[in-house]
C-alpha cells in the first residue's frame, strides 16, 4: 500500500547555487574530498590494464561520470575519520565499478544508444565488447575488495550484486505486463537499485566500525526514493536533463509507478498496449496522458516519504556525519526540483 501522504504538486525548495550533494561532500570535510579523489585515481588504474580495446571502453564508461553518489555514501557512512584508509578507498571504488558494470550490461539488454547524453559501449563497440566491458568492471570490483582481505566486505557486495541481477530479471519478466502491482514494482526497485545503496552504506559502516544494519537501512530507503524519482523523470524529461528521450521506459515495456497509478485513474489508459508504442513521439504523448492524471505527484510524494523515512532511521551519529548523510538524502529530492 502507498502512504497517504500527498504533496499536491508543490515543489520542494532546494537552494540552486550549491547542490545538496556538494554540500554533503563539504560537510564530510577535507578527508571526504581526498578519498573521492583517490577513488577516481584507483578506478582509472584498475580499468587501464586489460588490453587496449577493453581498457578504452572501460575508461570511457568511468569517465562518463555521474554524481558518484554511491562512493560518497561509502565515505560518509564510514564516519570520515578513516576516510583516507586503503580499505575505504577499495570499498568505494568497488561499489562504483559494480554500478558502472550494471549500466553497461543494461545498455546491452536494452540496445540503448545513449547514456548520460553520450554514446554507449554497445553503440560504439557492439554487444560482445560491451558485455566484456561490463564483465571486466564487475571482476575488477570484486578483486579490489578481495585484495583488502575482508570477507565480510566481499559478502556485502556479493549480496548487493545478486540483488541487482534478481531485479533485472524481475524487470524483464514484468515487461509489457499491465498486471504489475505497486508492491511488485517497489520490490523490483529495491532489488535493481536500493540494494546497492544499502551495500554502499554497509561497506562504509564496516570500514568505520559504525552501525552496519542501521546505516544499510538508511541507504535502502534513499535508494528506493532515487529509483522512484528516476521513473518520474522518465515521464517528465526533458531529454537534455536526463540524457534520454521522454518515455524511454515505456518504449522498453518497463512498467513503472507513474503508469501503474495513471491506469488506476484513467480507464482509457488501461487499454493501452505498450507493445504498440513504437516511436518517441508516441511515447511522449503517453507521458503527457500519464501526467494529466496526477500520477506523477503521487509517485513523487511516495519518493519523498522514503526520504523522510531514511532520515528517521539514522542512528545516533556525530553531528557532522548525520548532517552530511541527511544532505545526501536531500540530494535525491534535488534531482527532481
Amino acid at each position: 500500500m502507498l502512504h497517504a501522504r500527498v504533496y499536491g504538486g508543490e515543489r520542494v525548495s532546494v537552494p540552486q547555487t550549491v547542490s545538496a550533494q556538494s554540500s554533503a561532500l563539504a560537510a564530510g570535510g577535507a578527508e571526504a574530498s581526498r578519498v573521492l579523489e583517490r577513488v577516481e585515481e584507483r578506478m582509472a588504474a584498475l580499468t587501464g590494464r586489460h588490453g587496449s580495446v577493453l581498457a578504452h571502453h572501460a575508461r570511457e564508461t568511468i569517465s562518463a561520470g555521474g554524481k558518484r553518489l554511491r562512493p560518497l555514501l561509502v565515505c560518509l557512512a564510514s564516519g570520515v575519520p578513516v576516510a583516507e584508509s586503503d580499505a575505504l578507498v577499495r570499498a568505494a571504488a568497488a561499489v562504483e565499478l559494480v554500478h558502472a558494470a550494471t549500466l553497461v550490461h543494461d545498455d546491452v539488454l536494452d540496445g540503448s544508444s545513449l547514456r548520460r547524453g553520450r554514446p554507449t559501449v554497445v553503440a560504439t563497440g557492439g554487444r560482445l565488447i560491451a558485455t566484456a566491458t561490463g564483465d571486466l568492471l564487475f571482476s575488477r570490483a570484486f578483486a579490489e575488495l578481495a585484495g583488502g582481505g575482508s570477507v565480510e566486505a566481499v559478502r556485502i557486495l556479493s549480496r548487493a550484486a545478486s540483488g541487482l541481477a534478481a531485479g533485472e530479471l524481475m524487470q524483464r519478466a514484468d515487461a509489457w505486463n499491465d498486471e504489475v502491482t505497486v508492491e511488485r514494482y517497489l520490490e523490483r526497485c529495491r532489488l535493481k537499485t536500493a540494494v546497492l545503496f544499502r551495500g554502499a552504506c554497509e561497506l562504509g559502516a564496516l570500514c568505520g566500525g559504525g552501525p552496519v544494519a542501521a546505516l544499510g537501512e538508511f541507504g535502502e530507503q534513499i535508494g528506493l526514493a532515487f529509483q522512484l524519482l528516476d521513473d518520474v523523470l522518465d515521464v517528465t524529461g526533458p531529454p537534455e536533463r536526463t540524457g534520454k528521450p521522454r518515455g524511454t521506459d515505456l518504449l522498453d515495456g518497463t512498467v513503472t509507478l507513474p503508469l501503474i497509478e495513471a491506469r488506476m485513474r484513467d480507464p482509457e489508459l488501461r487499454a493501452v498496449d505498450l507493445r504498440e508504442l513504437r516511436t518517441a513521439d508516441a511515447a511522449a504523448a503517453l507521458c503527457d496522458r500519464i501526467a494529466a492524471t496526477g500520477a506523477l505527484e503521487l509517485a513523487r510524494g511516495e519518493a519523498l516519504a522514503f526520504v523522510d523515512r531514511a532520515k528517521a532511521t539514522l542512528p545516533r551519529l556525530p553531528e557532522r556525519q548525520r548532517g552530511a548523510l541527511e544532505l545526501v538524502a536531500d540530494g535525491v529530492v534535488e534531482r527532481y526540483s
